[in-house]
């Protein structure tokens, strides 16, 4: 079975982010680092080369497909910012209808800029979120 590429890593979240060279992401990303840690109340790691993830859960696919994977993260990548949240929780559609500008994919939700969303709104999809992964994969 393949090994997953996007594990837990001892790398510096402050490096990381001191690292980006567009000051708007940069600040972006140290404010997204402030508002998940008090949402989740868990401490960032960084998760592969760029991911920065919030706590943890161990899930297991019915084709047998394993692995550990951050509750809450998200990447400042070069065109926009890369929030990942559990593709399914509580009242999605009706909070993102509130959320401001964005992109979104499978479990995916893409901003350019903090300015462009509704702060509350991610809060209250993050703790949603966090809680229907934790039900979901409850830790043993």
């Amino acid at each position: 079975m393949a090994k997953n590429k996007t594990t837990e890593t001892e790398s510096s979240v402050t490096d990381f982010i001191n690292a980006i060279k567009d000051e708007t992401k940069r600040n972006d990303a140290f404010e997204l680092l402030k508002i998940i840690q008090e949402t989740t109340h868990f401490e960032p790691k960084m998760w592969g080369p760029s991911i920065i993830g919030f706590g943890s859960y161990h899930y297991q696919y019915e084709s047998g497909h394993k692995g550990d994977a951050p509750l809450a993260a998200f990447s400042p990548r070069k065109d926009a910012t890369s929030l990942y949240l559990n593709s399914d929780f509580e009242n999605k559609d009706e909070l993102l209808s509130k959320f401001g500008k964005y992109k979104a994919g499978k479990s995916c939700i893409y901003i350019k800029k903090l300015a462009d969303i509704d702060i509350e709104i991610l809060k209250q999809m993050i703790l949603l979120s966090t809680a229907s992964l934790q039900k979901l994969y409850p830790s043993k």
